[in-house]
């Protein structure tokens, strides 16, 4: 008999909790079982009653989300760990996540990826194991109530996120399309270094696979890209976008999250390509001290590039990297958007020529604190302050 919690979700509230530990009896193994335990086999396997012990019978939340809870742990040799034990274990569309995490990872090894322990996978229990991340999410950076990181740091933090999905897209023997970049999905060391995490979503294709046909919206709102939404192929760039995104969180420290983002003139990326236009860009930049102005100005360059409408005008991150390193120059950026009714100002512009009032109205209401104020969708992981 093997003793684990069960995640409760209430149908009012929406809130998570996690019931004392149940008793139950395995008495037969699913005729699938055989089949999964094959293919999650290269992967250390631990049982509930060890997760149980290495958790202390789950006594410390480090997050919740829509997929379960995740605890801290220790493993036998010290090291810390996180355990993510997973509710509605035996719903479909849970198990394919927890497939698409344990495949996905337990096949990577990124300085900047989350490290793989280990998994439980039995007829009442869906756990993975991987490494504890000292500092959380960048998201409680961005949007919470911790300390605040320098712009040099943020700066560095972009980079090595952007070297792990280069590593996703462009070095792994599959591409691997993560399909849901967000602050919250980047966990922080104990130095500040960068490691994605959450690969629920993630798919592995082969190389010559160009375009892949959705059977319906994964992602998070406001960092999706538009092709998300519609029922056209997409491609690996729809990282790149979300990745852009990410950029502008960065660099504005303000949410921008929108449930109808091609709706909104006001979201993040509009104020962005307006302040451009004008020769304000700067303006939008929190936290980086004038001698890292090029820094910043970088950043937010390689965002308008990378949240462009149409994909193929979208980088690849290996060469973003480069630019956001200074390796490479940085064309001046497109128009990004699909909206045919915006006002497209010149594209040879961005030097400060003269714009419309509407225009220097948006930037103002940026500055002033307002241009993305909007209904934020909260981050699937949110970290439990200790």
């Amino acid at each position: 008999m093997e003793k684990f919690p069960q995640v409760v979700r209430s149908s009012s509230s929406g809130v998570m909790s996690v019931a004392p530990p149940a008793v139950s009896s395995i008495k037969e193994v699913p005729d699938e079982f055989d089949t999964l335990e094959r293919f999650l086999k290269p992967t250390t396997r631990f049982s509930s009653d060890q997760l149980a012990a290495y958790t202390e019978n789950y006594a410390v939340v480090l997050g919740s989300g829509s997929y379960g809870v995740v605890f801290k742990g220790k493993l036998p040799n010290g090291t810390l760990v996180a355990v993510k034990l997973l509710t509605n274990a035996h719903d479909k569309r849970m198990e394919e996540q927890f497939m698409a995490e344990v495949s996905s990872i337990g096949r990577i090894h990124h300085i900047n990826l989350v490290k793989l322990y280990g998994f439980c996978f039995d007829s009442t229990t869906r756990a993975i194991v991987y490494e504890y991340m000292e500092n959380g999410s960048l998201h409680e950076f961005l949007f919470g109530d911790k300390t605040s990181i320098d712009g040099r740091k943020m700066h560095d933090i972009a980079v090595g996120t952007a070297k792990g999905i280069t590593y996703l897209h462009e070095e792994c023997e599959q591409r691997i399309i993560h399909y849901d970049i967000k602050p919250g999905n980047i966990l922080l060391d104990q130095n500040l270094s960068p490691k994605i995490a959450d690969f629920g979503l993630a798919k592995l294709y082969n190389r010559e696979s160009i375009q892949i046909h959705m059977t319906g919206f994964c992602g998070t709102h406001g960092y999706a890209a538009p092709e998300m939404l519609k029922p056209n192929p997409v491609t690996f760039k729809c990282d790149v976008y979300s990745f852009g995104m990410v950029l502008f969180d960065i660099m504005g420290r303000r949410i921008n999250h929108d449930v109808n983002l091609r709706e909104s003139m006001m979201g993040l990326p509009q104020c962005a390509w307006h302040m451009f236009q004008n020769g304000k860009l700067l303006e939008m930049v929190c936290g980086f001290p004038e001698s890292d102005r090029e820094k910043a100005m970088r950043m937010l360059m390689v965002a308008l590039w990378c949240i462009q409408n149409n994909p193929e005008a979208r980088p690849m991150m290996s060469t973003v990297v480069k630019m956001l390193e200074g390796d490479v120059g940085i064309p001046t950026p497109t128009y990004p958007f699909e909206n045919p009714n915006l006002d497209k100002p010149s594209q040879s512009s961005g030097n400060g020529s003269e714009r419309d009032s509407d225009s220097s109205a948006l930037g103002t209401e940026y500055s002033r604190g307002r241009c993305s104020e909007l209904g934020k969708q909260t981050a699937e992981i949110e970290l439990a302050t200790s």
